[in-house]
């Protein structure tokens, strides 16, 4: 009897920065639990995040494209249902599809990257979901559902009104936010429940597969982590009582979170954020370590493809600029990223190819055996030249091994700057559309059509030194690739107006799917 599909796994650190893992060099050893998990996995040296946020940086993982394709780029846009999403397909093809979410700029706003989910948990907003709501009492159930639809419709009215997100950042409200409304959800619950579903859906319809999206949000602003997690990587600020006072101050001015940096931080400032974003990433790993044991326990890894990453990092001031929301430096988008998937991941391998993380969408449907419905001229191409199974083998890498990163400006806080600190605008460029493009060893980073640097980042992953001026043969050759990279990616974009006019091969191929009836 043939085996079935593998169990897919899909967890996504929210705004870790890979730096700051230890299998990456880190000094500390913030992360024990992801170190274990990557020597027993294939380890990705260079993998580069489509975008430098939640929204558009899920979006691409989701469905396979660049942010100028896809365009949700901004926290009110919606995903055209002209894409179909992982979870979309992977429910066709027969798998079992769940999500355990604690961003809730993914599993509260109404952006369409819920859609395919069987299930969908949320542990993030007013209104936080737990498989075993559905046991409540039928009172009980209908007073939470029309709780939770009075609660998604606030969090929709504070992503499409500038004016209430401006109120919603006030250092008196942040830390009632923040605290009573799970903006970073629940990190150990959700491990929890996650797990014994897992272990539900195993007993009760192990002939079905299961794809599983975890979300994990601990690493994100603000950061307040246990006690003794700062005393252990952060112990000498663990007991200073400045430092506690700077960072609540620092957590309770978001406006801060996602801004250029208009005076340097002082080396105590930045050394207090780093200790106290180390602790909040060990902590993490901590209870991710729980979930990867138990998966091993209880026999489940054996036929589980487990694929870990982030979906982009964080600054604290590198390149004067805080949180996540304007550049395409390294602490933004090179993300860390194993799979463990013994059957087309080698154990103990490590890529030093670049590669992007948008191919996660491919490398998982490669895994469960599904062609997705593309037509023939799709920009996601063929699933078996993209997935990341072949990534170091030769001729298999697409775009001539070009990668590419876009920073889109999120104009809600690019509308705060201008009612904040309104100089910052046109001094840091924040309404310009930042873009990277990755060959081999070098990157060229550009704003609009401006060069902002090309740097080996190999010899140089802080990005200090700007090779511009000695190489502008690169530069222009990179700046004509970013160029044809932007006209394909937008020519590619669906006209939703055009959607149903489909070939009539292509709407043979979505009902073989049963995409249609």
């Amino acid at each position: 009897m043939p085996q079935r599909k593998p169990d897919i796994l899909f967890i996504v650190l929210d705004t870790v920065r890979r730096d700051r893992l230890s299998i990456y060099g880190h000094t500390q050893p913030t992360t024990p639990a992801f170190d274990e998990f990557a020597a027993g996995a294939t380890l990705f040296e260079r993998a580069i995040s489509p975008a430098q946020w939640t929204v558009p940086a899920h979006t691409s993982m989701f469905t396979g494209l660049y942010p100028s394709t896809h365009q949700v780029t901004q926290s009110d846009n919606r995903l055209s249902e002209s894409y179909y999403t992982l979870a979309e397909i992977l429910r066709v093809g027969g798998y079992h599809t769940a999500g355990f979410c604690n961003n809730p700029l993914v599993g509260v706003l109404e952006n369409g990257l819920q859609r395919g989910f069987d299930a969908f948990f949320n542990y993030a907003g007013a209104a936080p979901n737990r498989p075993h709501d559905v046991t409540r009492s039928a009172v009980r159930r209908a007073l939470s559902q029309r709780w939770h639809r009075f609660a998604t419709r606030m969090s929709q009215s504070f992503a499409q009104s500038d004016w209430l997100f401006r109120q919603s950042l006030n250092p008196l409200l942040v830390p009632l936010w923040t605290r009573y409304i799970n903006y970073t959800g629940n990190t150990a619950r959700s491990i929890d429940d996650l797990m014994a579903y897992m272990d539900a859906r195993r007993a009760q319809h192990g002939d079905t597969p299961t794809f599983t999206f975890l979300n994990l949000m601990g690493a994100h602003l603000p950061y307040r982590p246990p006690q003794d997690y700062l005393d252990r990587f952060a112990p000498e600020i663990s007991q200073d009582k400045a430092a506690f006072k700077f960072m609540t101050r620092f957590n309770a001015d978001a406006a801060r979170w996602a801004s250029p940096v208009a005076e340097p931080l002082q080396a105590f400032e930045r050394a207090v954020i780093d200790g106290f974003y180390n602790a909040e990433i060990a902590h993490q790993d901590y209870h991710m370590g729980r979930l990867l044991r138990h998966l091993q326990a209880s026999g489940a890894l054996e036929n589980t493809m487990v694929i870990i990453c982030a979906d982009h990092g964080e600054g604290h001031g590198d390149h004067d600029f805080f949180g996540h929301s304007f550049v395409v430096y390294q602490e933004l988008v090179h993300v860390p990223l194993a799979i463990r998937y013994p059957a087309a991941f080698p154990v103990g391998q490590q890529i030093t190819q670049t590669v992007s993380t948008r191919r996660l969408f491919h490398t998982v449907l490669d895994a469960a055996g599904i062609t997705p419905p593309f037509a023939e001229d799709d920009p996601n191409g063929d699933i078996g030249q993209l997935t990341l199974a072949n990534t170091g083998q030769q001729h298999t890498t697409p775009h001539e091994g070009l990668v590419f990163s876009e920073a889109i400006p999120p104009m809600t806080f690019v509308n705060v700057l201008e009612h904040r600190s309104p100089e910052l605008v046109p001094q840091y460029k924040v309404k310009q559309v930042r873009r990277g493009v990755y060959q081999d060893t070098h990157k060229l980073a550009v704003v609009a059509d401006q060069v902002e640097g090309l740097f080996d980042v190999q010899a140089d992953p802080l990005e200090t030194a700007d090779l511009s001026a000695q190489q502008q043969e690169r530069v222009s050759t990179l700046q004509a690739e970013i160029d044809r990279f932007v006209q394909t990616a937008q020519a590619a974009r669906v006209d939703d107006a055009q959607a149903g006019q489909i070939s009539d091969a292509m709407r043979d191929n979505l009902r073989a799917l049963g995409y249609l009836d």
